[in-house]
């Protein structure tokens, strides 16, 4: 078992990692209980936490994707339903992201339809919703009038 605590511990010392990240990472060396028993104790120790780990993506990638993309990721990193609402919505306005985002790429207004889907495409991969989307390129269109 400090055999399994000590690798999880390595794993850790890399950069955070969510209960489930860890649980999948362990699984063939050790039993379920034994997995179980170390993150617990890794928990309650604060080695381990799923809202440090949300938080430290957020802080990482915010500034280049989009809300539905980062939901997306935190939930399939295992970070639950609860904890990815409360940390994306403490995110700094989604549009501003968003005009960041498309001025590092583009930082010129589409100048036909053909264009303007290719910047949408952009911004939609993402992760932007379609409202931010239009509001973006539409706000951008009336600055280049």
């Amino acid at each position: 078992m400090s055999e399994l605590y000590s690798r999880a511990v390595r794993l850790l010392a890399r950069r955070e990692h969510t209960r489930a990240e860890l649980v999948r990472k362990l699984a063939s060396h050790g039993t379920e209980e034994e997995i179980d028993t170390v993150l617990n104790e890794l928990a309650r120790s604060g080695l381990q936490s799923d809202a440090r780990f949300a938080e430290s993506y957020l802080r990482s990638q915010a500034g280049r994707l989009g809300g539905a993309r980062l939901r997306q990721t935190l939930r399939q990193k295992g970070v639950c339903a609860e904890l990815v609402q409360t940390q994306v919505a403490d995110l700094p306005d989604e549009l501003a992201r968003a005009r960041a985002v498309w001025q590092k790429k583009f930082a010129t207004v589409p100048a036909d339809m053909k264009e303007w889907a290719k910047q949408a495409r952009f911004l939609q991969g993402r992760g932007f919703s379609s409202e931010i989307i239009r509001k973006l390129l539409k706000e951008t269109g009336d600055m280049g009038a």
